[in-house]
């Protein structure tokens, strides 16, 4: 009498399942240029319908905003929302439309300015500006303007140095691009611009 002891016993098994077929090549490129269409459009709504790219160029915005940063500007904030005073704001240069500027908002539709020896007042009341640095504040008196309807009285932060209201008027409604919101460039200043 002979045995096989059980962990000899011959034991039935299926057979391997055959390997999934392998894709063509041209399966794997369709995916990838899908993908990378897919990409490209989402950035293209992103950046035409909401968030904007922009360089910043000149000192006018210091020290808030230095000359060469990159910044993220809201296009779409200003469709649902306000425009405040301390907004700071891309506009197209009433002057000529083909340029982009960027400055703060102090005067919204109705609101009387005047600026006294470099102190700004809104509608009688002195504003305190702690945005605007010490070095580069501006002493200087200017008429004073009533802000009319559709319109925004802007200042750039570098006062001495600053082309803005001050010198050319108001910016009206349509001209007014977006909001900056984040900076991303040089990274030490990476971060919300609130």
């Amino acid at each position: 009498m002979s045995e096989i002891p059980n962990e000899l016993q011959p034991v039935e098994t299926e057979p391997a399942p055959a390997p999934p077929p392998h894709k063509p090549f041209w399966l794997d490129v369709h995916a990838w240029l899908r993908d990378i269409f897919l990409s490209v459009a989402l950035a293209a709504i992103v950046i035409v319908f909401l968030y904007q790219p922009v360089k910043v160029e000149g000192t006018s915005m210091l020290p808030w905003l230095q000359d060469q940063q990159r910044i993220f500007v809201n296009k779409f904030v200003y469709s649902y929302g306000e425009i405040e005073r301390g907004d700071v704001i891309v506009f197209r240069f009433p002057l000529d439309p083909s340029k982009s500027y960027i400055k703060r908002v102090v005067g919204v539709p109705g609101d009387h300015v005047e600026i006294v020896a470099g102190e700004l007042f809104i509608n009688g009341d002195m504003v305190d500006e702690s945005y605007v640095a010490p070095e580069f504040e501006d002493h200087s008196s200017h008429p004073p303007i009533d802000v009319p309807e559709g319109h925004f009285y802007v200042l750039g932060d570098h006062r001495n140095t600053s082309n803005d209201s001050r010198i050319w008027g108001t910016v009206p409604r349509e001209f007014v691009t977006g909001k900056a919101v984040f900076a991303y460039w040089p990274l030490d200043r990476f971060g919300s611009l609130r």
